[in-house]
């Protein structure tokens, strides 16, 4: 008899154990699916937000070529383009700089829209030897070795010449296939693409922290940059600029329309406007980099705008009656500071 009230004993304690075990299991298989089931929404979610988002910077590239557009059309006899009086005139080319603008055609109310013209940077397709010299002397400092110098020169010139013989202190294929990856120089006086440079000997540390996109261009003819379009990146390179010189001309900037190199000589002393003024033009340009990204919500309205990447697509607008060209297209583009 107590045998067998151990057997049944034993067998409900199997059973219980049993039960619980599973019990556990579908706990378990529950807590999985339900995080799967909430993990497949929010995936859901969040892709349909990311199709609208794309959808409406795509919708504002185009509304940003149409504004561009819109300004190549002659304006009717004695129309003034500005509902602004005649003494506050400011001209709508140079609102082109990279702020955020408001579209003849808006762009949806989330949608942030920049335009920066390539005439606000620093042409390397079109910079002179001694203009690059200084620029490479300011880059290393005020203690810059001579001798460097010459050798980043040199450097640059083996890459943009027709031949693959190297100048002294420079570099040629011999240099460039012994790399890792391996390539060979351009040999070509034409560059395709600012980052480009960070394949010259030299150069890729030297412009180490320098977002090149944002500093120079390699489009148009023009070699002066325009105060009024410049981007920090491209003043903060120019001889005679500080960090500070360059935040007291983007606040004149946003005050009035720079119109002459005299009225950056009121900011810029005397001994480094000399070397500054060479390097300034007050001409515009049709090639564009325009960005669009969602707007960062934000409690704070007055907050600096954090967003580092956006939508970006270099265009040539050359008229009204005609489509823009595009040039290139970079969906994860680092802005401009």
């Amino acid at each position: 008899m107590n045998a067998a009230v151990r057997n049944n004993a034993a067998q409900r304690g199997a059973v219980l154990i049993m039960v619980l075990w599973t019990t556990v299991v579908l706990t378990v298989l529950v807590t999985v699916l339900a995080s799967n089931v909430r993990l497949s929404a929010n995936t859901a979610v969040y892709h349909r937000q990311g199709a609208q988002d794309f959808a409406s910077v795509m919708s504002a590239m185009y509304k940003a070529e149409m504004e561009l557009m819109m300004e190549r059309m002659p304006v009717p006899a004695g129309v003034i383009a500005s509902s602004q009086a005649v003494t506050e005139y400011r001209e709508p080319l140079n609102r082109f700089n990279g702020q955020p603008l408001s579209l003849n055609y808006p762009a949806d109310e989330n949608i942030v829209v920049r335009i920066y013209d390539h005439a606000g940077k620093i042409n390397i397709n079109r910079i002179q030897r001694q203009r690059l010299q200084r620029l490479i002397e300011t880059r290393l400092g005020e203690n810059f070795d001579p001798v460097q110098v010459q050798e980043l020169l040199a450097a640059w010139s083996d890459w943009t010449d027709l031949n693959d013989l190297p100048n002294p202190g420079g570099a040629e294929n011999e240099y460039y296939l012994s790399l890792d990856p391996p390539y060979t120089a351009r040999n070509s006086p034409e560059f395709d693409t600012v980052e480009e440079i960070r394949l010259i000997r030299g150069f890729d540390e030297l412009f180490k922290d320098v977002n090149l996109d944002a500093a120079f261009t390699v489009y148009g003819n023009g070699s002066a940059v325009n105060p009024n379009l410049a981007t920090r990146e491209a003043l903060l390179l120019l001889p005679g600029l500080d960090a500070e010189l360059v935040e007291q001309i983007i606040a004149l900037r946003e005050q009035q329309d720079i119109t002459s190199p005299r009225e950056i000589g009121d900011i810029v002393p005397l001994e480094k406007m000399v070397e500054l003024s060479p390097w300034l033009g007050f001409n515009t340009s049709s090639v564009y980099s325009v960005y669009a990204y969602p707007r960062q919500e934000s409690d704070d309205s007055t907050a600096p705008d954090r967003v580092t990447q956006a939508y970006m697509q270099i265009m040539e607008v050359r008229g009204f009656e005609t489509r823009a060209r595009i040039y290139r297209v970079h969906p994860y583009a680092q802005l401009p500071k």
